[in-house]
């Protein structure tokens, strides 16, 4: 570890590299003549030694030489082949985060990221820091994730961009996760505007930016923006060489087919994916490829592969710790549960992800005054949850806690308990509201103005409808801006 030093002081600052000298001097039995000799004097080592002065490089190579250690040591105060010690541990740490649990690896992370700042190695504290905050990612704690990623994004300012887009992306993933849409897509599109506009068209990066821009364009509804940022990332795939990049493409790849009604595409797609991610060993991202698999074969009315495939995600989910794509997995199988008749055991799954008192009675909220109930309260509001990551909510997996609303609205609305149905339709909205998910929300619209008319209240059902077609007629339009530029290719 580094020696003590100063509050701010550069490892490399005169007075610093003088104590080292100092230090080293008198652990050797040696005096200022003998370390000084045959080339400088004694009073030129006195002065270095009190940080009066900056040696020069040929003075510290002779230096180093008198006392036995390396030139860099004595210069930096990093120990000889420290970076590339540090960088085979980062190699370790990255592999633990793919094949064991998100926390484990975080803590590696941390004391590797505590160690690269001791020594001042930029490269390796970014590192680090891009590792722990993809574990956090993982683990659900999204406010330090993005913490994490914009301090990567300063260490590496002065770095060409395309050195500093894992960390866009990552910021990006977070703000999805957290449910705000327009903002990722936002992070993302000046990212790769600014790589075009300066002639940056690295591969890689260009890849990772189009691969990620996919699920925020797909859940605003913006359908054309994403199937065309698809179609560059798969133009861009034979220039990458990194078989987790081509992996995450053809994952993201996979759910514009799907939205085109594509399903044996979209499942050939995440066959080569799952078989990249196998070869890899990466099983968090395996987990997704299951995940994503058994949405295709909800979509194609395959029920019990579907719950199958669902199953096997949720569990190598759970198995890794990775809390908050496991409770969003649940709330997919959940909806599985309820189209094959099942519904107390998708109610009995919902529940915990929300909180222990989600929709247990109230007064009914009419459609008008949705806004202002605070309805996602009923899943955030400090609850126990049997999970790490904590309940779902506005701050944490929004999209998927409303679709939890709307699961449970369902299932109170077959049972014939409109009232519990229109609360959490109305918590529902707040949430998909709050992360502008269009097409979620024009379909909750529907169900909210069929549970009006069916009481009565026609309305607040041409409310909902209204709504509802408003969110339908140009989604994602209203949102976002002109896309980006089309690189060259």
């Amino acid at each position: 570890m580094a020696e003590s030093s100063p509050e701010g002081a550069r490892l490399d600052d005169p007075a610093e590299i003088g104590r080292r000298v100092l230090r080293l001097r008198t652990e050797r039995g040696l005096t200022q003549r003998q370390l000084a000799e045959p080339a400088y004097t004694p009073a030129y080592v006195s002065t270095l030694e009190s940080g009066r002065v900056r040696p020069s490089e040929a003075a510290l190579r002779h230096l180093a030489g008198r006392l036995g250690v390396g030139y860099e040591e004595l210069a930096t105060g990093r120990p000889a082949r420290l970076g590339t010690e540090l960088r085979l541990r980062l190699t370790d740490a990255r592999r633990a985060l793919a094949t064991g649990a998100p926390e484990d690896a975080a803590a590696v992370f941390r004391a590797l990221h505590e160690e690269a700042a001791a020594h001042e190695l930029v490269p390796e504290q970014a590192a680090a820091l891009q590792g722990l905050g993809d574990c956090l990612l993982e683990s659900g704690d999204l406010g330090e994730a993005r913490d994490c990623f914009a301090a990567v994004e300063r260490l590496l300012a002065d770095e060409p961009l395309p050195r500093r887009v894992p960390a866009i992306r990552g910021r990006a993933t977070a703000h999805l996760l957290t449910g705000e849409l327009r903002y990722a897509c936002y992070l993302l599109e000046t990212a790769l505007d600014e790589l075009n506009a300066s002639g940056l068209h690295d591969p890689d990066a260009l890849l990772l930016l189009y691969t990620a821009s996919i699920a925020p364009y797909m859940d605003m509804g913006a359908h054309a923006r994403a199937a065309h940022a698809a179609e560059l990332a798969l133009a861009l795939a034979p220039r990458v060489s990194d078989p987790a990049l081509v992996a995450h493409m053809h994952r993201g790849v996979a759910r514009t087919l799907i939205a085109e009604g594509r399903t044996a595409e979209a499942d050939a797609s995440l066959a080569k994916a799952q078989e990249l991610y196998q070869h890899l060993h990466i099983r968090t991202e395996l987990a997704h490829c299951h995940w994503m698999r058994g949405y295709v074969h909800a979509q194609d009315g395959d029920l019990a592969s579907a719950e199958r495939e669902l199953r096997t995600a949720r569990d190598m989910l759970a198995s890794k710790r990775a809390a908050l794509f496991t409770e969003q997995v649940e709330v997919e199988l959940a909806d599985v549960l309820r189209r094959r008749g099942r519904p107390s055991e998708a109610e009995a799954l919902l529940r915990p992800l929300l909180g222990a008192d989600t929709g247990t009675g109230g007064e009914s909220g009419a459609y008008e005054d949705h806004g202002d109930r605070e309805a996602e309260g009923e899943g955030t509001g400090g609850r126990g949850n049997p999970r790490d990551g904590g309940p779902l909510g506005a701050e944490r997996g929004a999209v998927h806690a409303g679709g939890a609303h709307r699961l449970l609205g369902l299932i109170a609305e077959e049972r014939g308990d409109t009232e519990t149905a229109e609360e959490h339709y109305c918590a529902a909205l707040s949430l998909l509201e709050r992360s502008s998910a269009a097409g979620d929300l024009a379909d909750l619209c529907r169900l909210l103005g069929d549970l009006f008319r069916r009481t009565g209240r026609v309305e607040a059902a041409l409310d909902a409808y209204r709504t509802g077609l408003g969110h339908r007629a140009a989604p994602g339009t209203t949102t976002l801006g002109p896309a980006p530029a089309t690189p060259p290719l």
